[in-house]
């Protein structure tokens, strides 16, 4: 596998924040109009992720068109003058965006996210302003998860009261998106251990975001190190996400299906290059009596069973977004559990296609597909790399205490 060329030579150095986009972006009108952009977006996205993914080389341009596309802003409600899309239709974009290159489709996660959560917890006020950023073109990247905590959920960031501000102490990883923000929205517990978005503009003084992911998958989702050092942040900018989960929402599952898409979209992606190979480069095999490899019929089953799998996760997808519109509608303790356990159920089958497709793609196209001027590693790679987000063997837990038990799943963002 390329998995040595990953540059992190001055990852020391803390990377300089960029401008925020000198034109407002686009606004999605609807639905239709967000899979139109997303496709058009994919088949730009496509032509250079390879090289990309070979050489770290950060999506710049890539991003700033997908940021100024409006699909940033998809979920902005309409009272805010937002698309405010299905979730079904997020999921696809995210899906089709994923498949092009599933780097650039998870860096959006995060902003998407808080998004989601800005409408759930914070008053008119906030939404107004913060909603307005997005719907400019702002990107917010995040600083939420730690590393050498005991649990994910477990944050020794904090912040102090300062008037009209706050001050926020503590040092990040997992930061997708951040080096490219524009506002990094910082997890932060307040003096009763309460979790908020600490929004804070990437050039804040104190601010300092590190390129040093060193992953072998997914290794152009813009993470690294966040060092926050005495950071302020207006209250206007700190937002109450801990009320997302102190009743049931849709929070969770929502940064759930963006997960769940982007595996999707790297199995369609695996199995796209698989048939691709097939078609035009690999060889029959010497015992199959066919002269053309895509004529095995070992193969045919095999890309066939692919496909069906792919299918049925693309299915649970579609109604983990219905049931998350439902459940963002009217939240309640059913609706919100039904949108968790139908998006673990899509976390599942999403993770194991993307796993199967990635690694089934090498037994189908053979051995020269394994050269490395093809680098279809990548997909293996991005897939081993974010099925690690969320274990699926804690899906299946949640799913049979539901059915079981009847237990509701917890709430929190990894379910």
């Amino acid at each position: 596998m390329t998995v040595s060329t990953v540059k992190t030579d001055h990852a020391s150095a803390a990377v300089p924040p960029v401008a925020r986009p000198s034109e407002p972006a686009h606004i999605i009108r609807d639905d239709a109009e967000a899979v139109a952009v997303a496709h058009a977006l994919a088949a730009e996205f496509l032509k250079e992720s390879s090289k990309r993914d070979r050489e770290r080389i950060w999506p710049v341009a890539e991003l700033d068109a997908f940021s100024q596309s409006g699909l940033w802003s998809i979920n902005v409600p309409k009272a805010f003058g937002g698309p405010e899309v299905s979730y079904v239709t997020l999921a696809k974009v995210i899906e089709i965006i994923s498949a092009a290159d599933s780097s650039i489709g998870q860096i959006a996660q995060n902003h998407l996210g808080v998004i989601a959560a800005i409408r759930t917890v914070s008053d008119a006020e906030q939404q107004k302003l913060l909603f307005a950023e997005a719907l400019k073109g702002t990107r917010f990247g995040n600083a939420f998860s730690e590393f050498g905590s005991k649990r994910a959920a477990d944050f020794e960031t904090r912040f102090t009261d300062a008037g009209d501000h706050v001050v926020v102490n503590g040092r990040k990883f997992y930061s997708s998106g951040a080096l490219l923000a524009h506002l990094v929205p910082i997890v932060a517990l307040d003096d009763e251990g309460r979790a908020w978005y600490a929004i804070a503009d990437r050039g804040a003084p104190g601010l300092t975001v590190i390129d040093d992911w060193s992953s072998f998958g997914q290794r152009t989702t813009l993470s690294g190190t966040v060092i926050i050092d005495n950071v302020k942040v207006p209250k206007t900018h700190l937002v109450p996400g801990y009320k997302g989960y102190d009743r049931p929402t849709a929070d969770g599952a929502i940064f759930q299906i963006i997960q769940v898409a982007v595996d999707t979209g790297i199995a369609q992606a695996a199995i796209d290059e698989t048939v691709h190979f097939v078609r035009t480069r690999s060889r029959a095999w010497i015992d199959s009596g066919v002269d053309n490899a895509w004529d095995d019929p070992y193969t045919i089953q095999a890309v066939g069973d692919l496909t069906l799998r792919l299918h049925a996760a693309q299915a649970l997808l579609e109604k983990a977004g219905l049931a998350i519109d439902r459940a963002v509608a009217e939240p309640t303790a059913e609706t919100v559990a039904h949108a968790q356990i139908v998006t673990a159920e899509a976390k599942i089958l999403s993770t194991e296609i993307a796993i199967a497709a990635t690694n089934k793609l090498f037994e189908l196209a053979g051995t020269r597909s394994t050269l490395a001027e093809h680098n279809l590693d990548r997909h293996w790679r991005n897939a081993r790399t974010h099925t690690l987000h969320d274990p699926v063997r804690w899906k299946y837990s949640i799913l049979g205490k539901y059915f079981l038990n009847g237990e509701n799943p917890p709430l929190h963002a990894w379910s």
